[in-house]
């Protein structure tokens, strides 16, 4: 899959082994592992399969974004990145068509 990065400094960091573990320490791992398990990703859907990754679409002001787990409680959030969005025929988000995805942030959302 296509990733692309919310803004330089995210990618940087992310990126960046060495930044990597200086921001987010014994998650560090974990986030690398997920980066990995995206962009050997056909489309988004296949991460709905990967062990761990509590894969899921989030609703209320998040509506449209999607969180991937790293540790409790920390999720990596993604959305798609197409122009118009891929959609099924009951209105909801084709992630199997989906191949290029933004990550926007890592946090703890449920704050």
């Amino acid at each position: 899959m296509d990733i692309r990065f919310a803004n330089r400094k995210l990618e940087r960091i992310l990126n960046e082994q060495k930044r990597l573990a200086q921001e987010y320490g014994t998650r560090a791992k974990l986030i690398r592992r997920r980066l990995d398990e995206l962009r050997a990703a056909d489309s988004l859907a296949v991460m709905r399969t990967v062990p761990g990754a509590a894969f899921h679409l989030l609703t209320g002001d998040r509506k449209g974004q999607y969180a991937v787990t790293v540790r409790h409680p920390f999720r990596m959030i993604v959305i798609p990145l197409h122009d118009p969005v891929p959609l099924r025929p009951d209105g909801g988000i084709d992630e199997a068509n989906v191949t290029i995805i933004e990550i926007q942030e890592i946090v703890d959302y449920h704050g």
